[in-house]
């Protein structure tokens, strides 16, 4: 199992990234078609330079990781005559209510927050039976990093309350807790309590019959990827209109899992 102390970050440039939080930041750019230059220098009025994190047209963004982030922001507001923001954990920004936005895009101010939350964890068994290893039932602990983003609301001055927003996303993630998960195609019949799933695969044949309650059918395989999508429908359900954009990074236990970032139509 890989060690999450030598995981590595790389952006679409193959800039080599120092945090999970900047990868976020870097994807959520190249996903609104925005250029930006990584590791930019940023002279301040007192004559002296200072590294921040990501530079684009329409202003600076500063990866907020840590305390001695927060500081750096700061004194770059200090500086006055810099459009600066900063973008952290949800810890970080409950502490500096300056942090929830990433920039100002076409059609208003948009805020990106992130939810980073143990209580977000959840249990489930899938198959993959196109996958040799995988296409026996077995079971994960997922665990779950969202990203919302949105106008923010003119009354609040924010996107969503945090303590709402955590009570929405574990609303969702509860659909999918301790369940069964596989593709539709493998379905052959069902009655009013009864699912019945059967397939040829490297390991031989499966024909099972489960309870609709513990199942959880996917329009694709049941793979980390389609998870993130199905996470991300499901969150959209509850969100507010203001909500335009999702971004989900879900983790088959330790050190691997997929991310995936989506608008959102209502």
């Amino acid at each position: 199992m890989l060690d999450g102390r030598y995981i590595r970050y790389i952006d679409g440039k193959g800039n080599l990234l120092r945090s999970r939080n900047e990868l976020t930041i870097a994807e959520l750019l190249k996903f609104l078609n925005i250029d930006y230059e990584y590791d930019a220098r940023l002279t301040l009025d007192d004559g002296s330079s200072i590294s921040i994190d990501f530079k684009t047209e329409q202003g600076y963004i500063e990866a907020i990781d840590d305390l001695s982030d927060m500081d750096k922001l700061k004194s770059i507001r200090r500086s006055g005559h810099v459009r600066v923001i900063g973008v952290g954990k949800a810890l970080s920004t409950a502490n500096m209510d300056e942090l929830n936005a990433i920039s100002v895009y076409e059609g208003g101010e948009y805020a990106g927050l992130i939810f980073e939350d143990p209580s977000f964890s959840f249990d489930y068994s899938h198959i993959l039976p196109l996958v040799n290893k995988c296409s026996v039932l077995h079971g994960h602990t997922a665990s779950v990093v969202v990203e919302l983003m949105g106008i923010k609301e003119e009354k609040s001055d924010m996107i969503i309350d945090f303590g709402e927003a955590k009570r929405l996303i574990k609303q969702a993630l509860n659909a999918l807790d301790h369940k069964f998960f596989i593709s539709r195609k493998y379905l052959v019949e069902e009655d009013e309590l009864h699912h019945r799933v059967a397939f040829d695969g490297p390991n031989g044949r499966f024909d099972l019959k489960v309870p609709k309650h513990t199942t959880f059918l996917f329009e694709g395989e049941a793979t980390a990827e389609n998870l993130a999508k199905e996470i991300i429908s499901l969150i959209a359900a509850r969100m507010p209109d203001n909500i335009k954009a999702i971004g989900v990074y879900i983790y088959e236990g330790v050190s691997k899992g997929a991310h995936m970032v989506a608008r959102i139509n209502k």
